[in-house]
């Protein structure tokens, strides 16, 4: 393996994504904090609190102006931006519920419901069609320029988050500099890829859309799911519909998803007879699949260091079964013979632009914590300290164009600092648990719902 020191590492990852730096004439606080840091994780604490005061201070500031409906929010609590002068009071910004983001109308009043929520001026948006489905609204509106994405619970009930793609871009970029950190000295361009999501340009699921940037940091991606994901066709997975049409769906979907197990395969024996670099991004029960039939067949790959994954949620490898974490990397380093510390999952929402990810010594799940701030919440929705059991929340200054300042569905124990690893900000425990009540969601979830009654046979 090549090796390059970290500050030039970091160099060559920000000259391969400039496009994803936003122009000088809208930087914030949160683009300092973002990407003027080499490492999200080893900010000394002193300096680290200084950015994530200002950041999000300067974001709540910024929502509470231009946001009707949130500086509303605010005032029923008696909260404005003067209240914010220490970290502490931080945890005095009025929290919307997630559930907020699936209370929309359909039609023409989606829209209207989506050019409410979002902060800032909205781009001239045409939908020709008299009745649209929330497909031809999103398209409308990304066509216009945004970036708007959903991903739903077990109800079918969708998330839908209005980003511009200023906001988008700061996102993806997060996303990748968090698990590129973590995975140093792997990754470097000449990798070759595998996404085990839907192809990002043929949806809104933010599972899929939000992986675009992966096509830029490495040379070559192939791609699981390359065909169309609307929100048709994950309602009908994610409620079981019944019917002919969707019967249809889940035959074409089944013929489908066995094929791509396949091709993995193929795609695995061809990186190792080349001796290639490889990265495997995405949904973990597509690969959890693949390595059961590899295993079943007796087949084994030797990738070592030259090989990478980092997955993100859906970690149900079909209904009723659920693969620990902590069995799914060793079953990476049995099958594809790449080592622990070189697999990694994040943890991350439709709603949020920060990035918890595993450190490769524990796989505790590290907080962006300069410019994201983590909060557990008690039954009465009340902040608690460190190492108790309560309802996830967050304060994300990357939020640029709708409010993120968020209760979660997730129950969490977080710690102040790693167990294992010299990292110095917060962490979370690596399993996450539904809150009583809550829909089933996560990063992966409803594509988890769309491929996994289809591959059980190879469970």
């Amino acid at each position: 393996m090549t090796t390059r020191d970290f500050t030039t590492y970091m160099k060559q990852l920000n000259e391969q994504l400039r496009n994803y730096f936003p122009s000088k004439d809208v930087w914030t606080p949160a683009d300092d904090a973002i990407y003027k840091t080499d490492d999200l994780f080893r900010v000394p604490l002193k300096e680290a609190h200084e950015m994530q005061l200002k950041s999000i201070k300067h974001t709540f500031t910024y929502q509470y102006n231009n946001n009707k409906i949130y500086q509303n929010f605010c005032k029923e609590r008696n909260f404005s931006p003067s209240d914010i002068n220490t970290n502490d009071d931080l945890e005095k910004i009025p929290l919307i519920p997630a559930t907020f983001y699936k209370d929309y109308p359909s039609g023409r009043d989606f829209a209207t419901w989506l050019g409410n929520i979002f902060t800032g001026q909205l781009p001239k948006i045409i939908i020709p069609q008299k009745h649209p489905t929330y497909d031809e609204v999103i398209n409308a509106f990304n066509k216009a320029g945004m970036a708007v994405a959903y991903s739903s619970g077990t109800s079918g009930r969708h998330t839908f988050i209005p980003r511009d793609q200023r906001t988008y871009y700061t996102s993806e970029y997060a996303a990748a500099k968090s698990v590129i950190t973590m995975v140093y000295p792997l990754w470097e361009p000449s990798l070759n890829g595998y996404l085990l999501m839907p192809n990002p340009k043929k949806t809104n699921v933010y599972a899929g859309k939000v992986c675009t940037i992966y096509f830029d940091a490495i040379q070559d991606v192939k791609v699981a799911i390359d065909r169309e994901i609307t929100t048709e066709l994950i309602q009908m997975t994610m409620t079981n519909q019944k019917g002919i049409k969707s019967s249809i769906v889940k035959l074409a979907t089944k013929r489908q998803s066995i094929k791509m197990i396949d091709e993995i395969i193929r795609w695995l024996e061809y990186q190792e007879k080349t001796k290639n670099k490889i990265a495997i991004v995405g949904a973990p029960f597509i690969l959890s699949f693949v390595m059961k039939k590899l295993e079943k067949e007796g087949r084994a790959f030797n990738f070592g260091e030259r090989g990478g994954v980092a997955t993100g949620g859906g970690w149900k490898a079909y209904e009723g079964v659920r693969v620990p974490v902590v069995d799914f990397r060793k079953q990476v380093e049995k099958i594809l013979g790449i080592p622990e510390k070189f697999c990694v999952d994040l943890y991350g929402m439709v709603e949020g632009n920060g990035w918890l990810t595993h450190c490769p010594e524990g796989h505790y799940l590290h907080e962006p914590y300069n410019y994201f701030k983590g909060v557990v919440l008690d039954a009465e929705n009340k902040p608690m300290g460190y190492g108790e059991w309560g309802r996830y929340a967050f304060l994300d200054a990357a939020a640029f164009s709708y409010p993120g300042f968020l209760m979660s569905g997730d129950q969490v124990r977080r710690l102040e600092h790693c167990p294992v690893c010299d990292r110095p900000g917060p962490v979370l425990e690596p399993e996450i648990k539904r809150a009583a009540g809550a829909e089933v969601r996560g990063c992966a979830e409803e594509v988890r719902r769309m491929l996994s009654a289809d591959l059980s046979q190879y469970s």
